[in-house]
Formats: C-alpha cells, structure tokens, sequence
C-alpha cells in the first residue's frame, strides 16, 4: 500500500513524520534562513516516500515558517519567524470572543505579564541612548494624538525599544506576536478607539520618567497603569457590544 493509498489516519501519520525528517535534514546539514533545501526529487530519495508527500510535508512545514517554496527556484530555510503563532492566537481569540469577551484581556494580560518581568531587568541598566529614544517616540506620539492621529506604530516601537538593550532577540518576537493579536482584534470588533490619547501619551511617558530615576518600582507601577487603562477600555467597549446583541436579541 502506498502513502496515497493509505487509510486517512495513516495518511497524517505520515505526513508529519515526513516533515520531523525534513526538519532534521534541515539540523542535521546546518542549514541557515534562506539556504537552498534538497530538490523534490532528492528528498523523495533520501526519505523514501512519494512525491506527492514530500510536498504535502513543505505546505506543512511553510504554513509554519519553516520552509518557504519558492516557485520556479526551490524550496529554502524559511525565516522561522512566530508569525504562525501570531496567526493562531488571532483567530483563537476571535473565536472564544463569540462566547466570552474576556477572551482579549487575556491577551493583554499575557503581554503584561511578560512586560513587567521585563522592565524589572532593564530599569536600572537601560542606557541613555535607549531613554533619548524612547523620549522621540513619546513625542512622535503627542504630535500624532494633537493632531487628531492614531499612533499605533509609536505604541509598537515604543514597547520595543524598552528592552532592546537585553539583546535577546525572542523578546521584539513575542512582544510583536502579543501586539499583532490585539491590534488585529481590537481592529476587527472596532475597539482601537482610544478616547483619551493624550492620557495614553502620558501615561508612556511616565515609564520614561522612572527609567530615568533607575526606579523598578516606579517603571513597573508606570507599565501596569498603563496596561489597566487599555484592558479597562477594552472591557467598556466589549460591554457596549454584548449589550447591544442582547437587545437586539430582545
């Protein structure tokens, strides 16, 4: 019985056995983001399975960033990015939001969670360099917010540039993955708005204040102020739309 005439089960069985041994090639031969991986032809030998699962393997394996095919040139070393869990998380949330609008606090409170532990280790270190940054983008955000402007770039940037001075490169990741998914989120269900962007303008400079005085209390106070009036924002507006369902249910 070949892997295409397999029961289903079997069929998946294979199919992400075939992609651990495409991603062990990948260990095994060193291979970097962007390195050329072995043609179809080469893989189906070395592994010893058809054609048609090798490929099933690399839409597996590029749908979470692994590989990436490129059509016409071959297949490479993807950028092994956490965009899939990025991915994943939106639409988890989204999905638990239809039954429970805490669904995107929980979201928050994930990122606020991981912040805090964060500021602790570079408030007493962050250089100045990094605090002059900061202070540009605190700025870019009080023009945006006089002007009548979002400012949701300088929000992302802003997070970002608190801890780039660990230089650990899992951090810019996984504060991205938490953004992307309540950016997107609050997008969709149009609970961005933000009524008071200059208290939220105030509020990051705050964090800035006390990175300066090197003040862990103080930063970590700053960053959970911070976090409160967003998650009570959120909460505001999703009780606005549940309420709203139910009278239109009623």
């Amino acid at each position: 019985m070949t892997d295409r005439q397999a029961p289903r089960g079997l069929a998946r069985r294979v199919g992400g056995q075939v992609q651990h041994e495409i991603m062990q090639l990948i260990l095994d031969r060193r291979l970097r983001s962007g390195d050329l991986l072995p043609t179809e032809t080469e893989l189906m030998e070395d592994l010893g399975v058809s054609r048609n699962s090798i490929r099933e393997a690399l839409k597996g394996l590029q749908a979470l960033d692994i590989v990436e095919v490129r059509h016409g040139y071959g297949t490479y070393v993807g950028q092994l990015s956490l965009t899939p869990l990025a991915d994943g998380l939106t639409f988890r949330t989204l999905h638990e939001l239809g039954s429970d609008v805490r669904a995107l606090s929980e979201i928050l409170q994930v990122r606020e969670i991981l912040e805090a532990g964060l500021i602790r280790r570079v408030a007493t270190t962050i250089p100045d360099d990094d605090l002059a940054a900061l202070d540009a983008v605190v700025r870019r955000m009080e023009t945006r917010a006089r002007a009548g402007e979002t400012f949701a770039e300088e929000d992302r940037q802003f997070h970002e540039l608190l801890y780039r001075s660990l230089g650990n490169a899992l951090v810019p990741q996984f504060l991205e993955v938490f953004w992307k998914v309540f950016d997107r989120v609050s997008g969709i269900r149009g609970w961005n708005h933000d009524p008071s962007p200059i208290g939220t303008v105030r509020r990051h400079r705050a964090i800035v204040t006390a990175l300066r005085r090197r003040d862990v209390e103080a930063a970590e106070q700053a960053l959970s102020k911070h976090f409160r009036n967003i998650d009570t924002r959120v909460e505001k507006a999703a009780r606005r739309d549940q309420s709203a369902d139910e009278a239109d249910r009623g």
